[in-house]
């Protein structure tokens, strides 16, 4: 929630007018839902692709405030996040209504992102596979293990969110590859491609290490996301 819309419509700007249409890596900026009709017209020759923060699961309905999958293929949205830890968290969002968001994306050609993260409790009781596991397995048996040759999934450690903990490359590394292990057994292809994010305050001082770990693939970026030149320097690092 932050932004307001001549500051998206700059920063946006920037982001776009900053990359190469040869570009081979994925950029994407995920705008406030309010700031679509602007952002969007600035996409239009660009390789940066535009998603959103949240969206409903139903087409339609007496859900005042809410925004469905539906509307947003009128302006171009090629991605939405999911369960993210603050949706989850301050919202209350279930397992069950994170695999219903995803569902619905998948029903208009939107690519789901799923987040998925574990507490500083639950890392500390040693659950943190557990958790992330769980998350997943929601959404697998809600559409099926092949739905996630169309989806990304980014691990968000929510301890290490705002807290002052850090994560180290290392530890991230250990629980992406521990999460690719587990769809593996679900289907071996799925986990060879399918991208894993790291979300845990991935900037530009740390996003090299990051990257360059084996099982990090890219990064999904809170804060540093909101000054231009900071997450251009991490879309570099991803080069």
């Amino acid at each position: 929630m932050n932004t307001n819309r001549s500051e998206a419509i700059l920063l946006a700007s920037h982001i776009v007018a900053s990359t190469s249409g040869s570009d081979a890596r994925d950029i994407l900026i995920c705008v406030p839902s309010i700031h679509l009709s602007d952002v969007s017209k600035l996409m239009t020759h660009s390789q940066v692709k535009l998603g959103v923060q949240n969206a409903h699961w139903l087409d339609s309905g007496a859900y005042t405030g809410e925004i469905s999958m539906s509307m947003l293929k009128d302006y171009q949205v090629n991605t939405v996040l999911v369960g993210h830890s603050e949706r989850r968290d301050i919202f209350g969002e279930s397992d069950e209504i994170v695999a219903l968001k995803f569902e619905a994306a998948l029903k208009y050609e939107i690519m789901p992102i799923l987040c998925v993260g574990e507490s500083l409790e639950q890392r500390e009781a040693g659950a943190t596979l557990d958790v992330l596991t769980a998350q997943c397995e929601a959404v697998v048996n809600k559409v099926g293990i092949q739905a996630f040759a169309n989806a990304v999934v980014a691990y968000e450690p929510i301890w290490a969110i705002g807290t002052g903990k850090t994560a180290s490359p290392e530890q991230a590394q250990e629980v992406h590859q521990a999460l690719r292990a587990w769809f593996a057994q679900q289907d071996k292809q799925i986990a060879e491609n399918l991208q894993i994010l790291y979300g845990g305050s991935m900037n530009a001082s740390n996003a090299e290490r990051l990257l360059e770990q084996a099982d990090i693939d890219g990064g999904l970026i809170g804060g540093a996301s909101l000054k231009a030149e900071e997450f251009l320097h991490i879309v570099s690092a991803a080069g």
